[in-house]
């Protein structure tokens, strides 16, 4: 199993998301941590390369990875209408 860890910016960006999508996204979060392995992680190109996305209905949690210390480092989340401009 995976640990997450949320940057202050990501720990404020869930802050200021209304209380079912934050709980939806940590929910997912907890899901991705456990099942982390069975998945290939969506690698982002451009400004954003070298971070990956998960998606959560429209919302975006883009993370890196420690592989190293089992660690998902969560960056940033939004919605997907910004996330990539």
């Amino acid at each position: 199993m995976m640990e997450v860890s949320l940057t202050d910016v990501a720990e404020e960006n869930l802050g200021e998301l209304d209380s079912f999508v934050a709980k939806r996204i940590v929910n997912k979060l907890r899901w991705f941590a456990e099942n982390f392995d069975s998945f290939a992680p969506q690698e982002l190109a451009g400004r954003l390369k070298g971070f990956y996305k998960l998606r959560v209905g429209d919302w975006r949690v883009v993370y890196s990875v420690e592989t190293g210390k089992s660690k998902i480092i969560v960056h940033f989340i939004d919605h997907r209408s910004r996330v990539y401009k």
